[in-house]
Parts: C-alpha cells; structure tokens; sequence
C-alpha cells in the first residue's frame, strides 16, 4: 500500500519506534515540511481560475455536488480523465478544466497551481467517522451474495479486467477500508455458521459483534488510526496514505504518534482553507448549495460564457469531420456550449434541488437492499443516539485536529455567506429598481390610475356645488400629470404622495 508499511502504529518500547518516530526526529520533520507548506503560492483564491480542482472529503456529500452541480456545468469533455482514479489521472490533457477526487491537496504538486482554484466540503467529525463505519459495511455487505471470500476475489478481479472501468473498489479511502470490512463480514458470518442460528444479537446495531464489526473495535482499529480519525486534517494538509509527498507516511505517523505536533498539520490544513474559493458545510446542506451556486456556479458560468464567444471565432473556419471519441465522451465545442449557454444560478439551483432528490432516492434504495444482508444491524439517525456518551467522547478525542478545522471552517463559512448575502444586495441597486419598475405591466398602470381618479372624483363630487366644476378640472389634471409622471419616472411615489392628503376644504382651495 504505502512503502511497504501501511497502517503501522508505535506503542512504547517499540524500537522501531524509538530510532524512527523519536519525538525530537519528528518535531523538526514535521515542523520543515510545515514551514515550507505555509509559503502559500495562491493568489486571489476567491477568483475562478483555469482548473477546477474539488477537494472531495469522504462521506461530506461531495458527490451530490460533482453529479449535480459540477456535471450539470461542465461538459464531459472539460473533465480530468479518471479523476477519482490517481494512478491513471492526466493532468495534462488539452481542456482538462474539472477535477474532482477523493486525492489529498498533494495533488497541487501534479497541478498548476496559479492557475487552480480548490474547493471542499467539511463534516462533523463525530457524524463523518459513523458515516465512514456505516459506508464501508453497507460496500462490504454487497458480497455477501457469495459463498465465500475466495469466490469474492476472483469474481472482482475478473470484473475489473473486463470492464477497464472504476469501481469503488479502486477508490480512496475505499479500496482500503471495504475489503477490510468484507473479510471481517466473511469472517464473522462463517463463526456464525458454525455456532447455529439461535446466536442471540442484541439492539444494537453498533454493537453486533456476531455479525459485523462493533463501532468500538473499528474506531481503535490501526486502519481506522490511520485513514479515518482526522482524515480531513490530513486530506486537506496533503498527508494521506494516498498522497503524493514522499515523506507523507513518516510525517503521519509523528503526528499519530506524537499528539503535540498536530499543531503544526492544523495549521497548514487552516491555511489552505483560507486560501479556497469556497469552504462548504454538510450540515448546513441548504445555506451550502445557496452559496455554492452563487460563488461558484455563477463564476463557472461566466467562464464558459466567455469560452463559448471565443471559441465562435475559430468555429467560423473549415469545419473537422474527424470526432474524437475516446472514453465515450463528447469532446465537440457545441456540449460546452450548450451546458453553460443558456444556463444562470437560478436555474442551476432549481436543476440541483431535481438531481438530489432523485439522487437520494436511488442511494436510499441501495442502502436498504446491501444492509438486509446483515440483517437485524440497521444504521440509522435514530440507532446513532443510543451510542454511549463515552464511546463518542472517545471519538472526539480520536478526532481532536478534525474538530478544531471543522470549528475554523465554520467561521470561514459564516464570513462567506455573510460578503455572499451583501454581494446580493448590493446587486440590486437603485438603477436596477428603476429599470425593474418601469418594466411593470402597462394594465396596472391603467388600473391603478382608474381607480385613483375615482377615489378623488368622489371626493370632488361632495364639494360645494359652485366650485364643483373647477375641482374636478383640477383634479383631473393631477391625475394626468401624475400618470405621464409614472411612465416617465419610478419616482412617482415620492413625487406624488398621495398617503399624506388631507382630505378638507382647505387642501382644494
């Protein structure tokens, strides 16, 4: 998996520990490695740049966000090629201007970095470590179709070499963590073959020992220690089990080894936040989407605008019948066009709320059919609140990093929405109500100046009958100044404020 030495974990005593993980050794490598990632080379990271590059922190509802935000803009032939797939990822490919991945920020180092805007979504730790557990036996489960592990291996390895596609099988974190999860699934399901089906099971599904792996024990697993527990914190610093920073294993293992250094990573990972073009939160799902479309989508959408009008210029010459059409994607200007042409942020918001919805149903229809094979485990919003106090208190613990970038990403979002919401207001100046008002259906005018030369015409008709005519004359050229004034001018309400008559003698004379 990773130079040999995956999942690795120090305990006291341990000579390997000792020679490579000393806490003097790891403090200056993990404070070197910080202060060179500090030096940020980003510029106007709230500017849409060239590349696109979405950050996707598992299990924070990214790929709501790739399917229908991203997909409903970009055309197939804008994205990177594989981009959940790093082995096989080409940063290099003529047009690439999407890419969205479960790869840690590393990948920047394979990017033009002046020329990338990056983007991300965070989660409650505690709720993202329950949904990772959860995910990874709902995959696992899937397998259970077989009669044993064996048969499982070899059906996906010949369906892989059929297909030359992506499974989720080939995924971080879950190429690590669903095999993982489907060897003990196997395991656990053979014990319980042995032993009769009179096993008793318990109500809790996150503690069923007899059928799937108890939260506690996958929560102090060494896998869990070294994928899940502050994933984030590691995911957005660059220090994976799947990053591209060669010293990345060892820097994790300090950190993991040495509490104190965390500092140093959380620092990096606040700071790279600081510098992205958008910082989400799954929780606050309504306000996120909001701000995605107009932070995001709105600049996406210009972008493509203005590559669509360039782009007609060189459509005007001799037109290439060659197609390429490799990977099965529309590669033709036309798709291009035809996402972003007609598309705005109204549109884009009410395109989403469709996808998702439809979206949810099938994962929801999936989820219930893969967890009937571990029947009577159900995960559920209702089962996590039974959870003991002090198994979460010990998740929180595990977590400390991710609940200190969550709590700093709230705050960046809490600014974002607040300079979104007056961006949105200052959108609509003065002029714009003007142009806005004068656009009103001219059949409102007519009725509105109907209806007011009859409540003043009936005013008139109770005056004094030797005045009566020359009232209504007056009367009926203040209708006709302020109905011209109306078409001329929205001013006509300060202009003519007709709340503040005083209906006596006096006013007509």
């Amino acid at each position: 998996m990773e130079n040999g030495a995956l999942f690795e974990t120090c305990s006291i005593g341990d000579d390997f520990c000792s020679s490579s993980y000393n806490f003097e050794h790891c403090k200056n490598s993990v404070k070197q490695w910080a202060s060179s990632s500090l030096q940020s080379d980003t510029k106007d990271g709230h500017i849409l740049k060239d590349l696109l590059f979405f950050l996707h922190v598992p299990r924070t509802g990214g790929r709501t966000y790739f399917h229908c935000f991203l997909k409903k803009l970009y055309s197939s032939s804008l994205e990177c090629p594989r981009s959940y797939d790093k082995l096989r990822f080409d940063p290099h490919k003529p047009g690439c201007r999407l890419l969205v991945t479960h790869d840690d920020y590393s990948m920047m180092s394979k990017l033009p970095g002046e020329k990338t805007s990056v983007v991300t979504i965070l989660r409650d730790p505690i709720e993202r470590v329950f949904s990772a557990y959860e995910f990874s036996i709902e995959v696992a489960a899937r397998f259970l179709v077989h009669p044993n592990l064996t048969s499982v291996i070899k059906m996906s390895n010949r369906v892989r070499s059929k297909n030359g596609g992506i499974s989720t099988l080939e995924i971080w974190p879950w190429k690590y963590l669903v095999p993982w999860m489907r060897e003990d699934l196997f395991s656990r399901r053979d014990v319980k073959k042995r032993n009769g089906p009179s096993y008793a099971h318990g109500n809790d599904s996150y503690d069923m020992e007899e059928i799937v792996m108890p939260l506690h024990e996958y929560i102090s697993h060494p896998v869990a220690m070294d994928i899940v527990h502050n994933g984030a914190t590691f995911q957005v610093a660059g220090l994976t089990n799947n990053s591209n920073i060669h010293e990345a294993h060892e820097l994790r293992q300090c950190v993991i080894t040495h509490q104190v250094l965390g500092k140093y990573v959380l620092e990096v990972a606040k700071r790279r936040l600081d510098d992205m073009l958008y910082v989400g939160i799954t929780e606050d799902h309504k306000e996120s989407a909001t701000m995605f479309a107009n932070v995001v989508g709105a600049q996406v959408i210009s972008q493509l605008l203005e590559s669509a009008v360039n782009n007609d210029t060189a459509e005007q010459g001799p037109s290439d019948s060659s197609i390429d059409t490799t990977d099965n994607q529309d590669n033709s200007s036309s798709t291009t066009k035809a996402k972003g042409k007609n598309m705005t942020v109204g549109k884009l918001m009410e395109t989403y709320e469709t996808c998702i919805s439809s979206l949810r149903s099938s994962q929801s229809q999936r989820r219930t059919a893969s967890l009937k094979r571990i029947f009577p485990a159900n995960f559920t919003k209702e089962a996590r609140r039974h959870i003991p106090d002090a198994l979460l208190k010990e998740i929180i613990s595990l977590n400390s990093l991710d609940m200190e970038l969550y709590k700093y990403a709230k705050g960046i979002f809490q600014k974002q929405h607040q300079l979104m919401e007056q961006k949105l207001q200052d959108s609509v100046t003065p002029e714009k109500w003007h142009v806005m008002l004068t656009k009103i259906d001219s059949s409102w005018i007519a009725v509105y100046c109907f209806g007011f030369t009859f409540l003043v015409s009936l005013i008139c008709f109770y005056k004094s009958a030797k005045r009566r005519i020359s009232k209504i004359k007056m009367c009926f050229c203040c209708i006709m100044f302020s109905c011209v004034k109306w078409n001329l001018s929205v001013d006509f309400v300060s202009s003519f404020p007709f709340w503040k008559f005083k209906y006596t003698n006096n006013f007509f004379s």
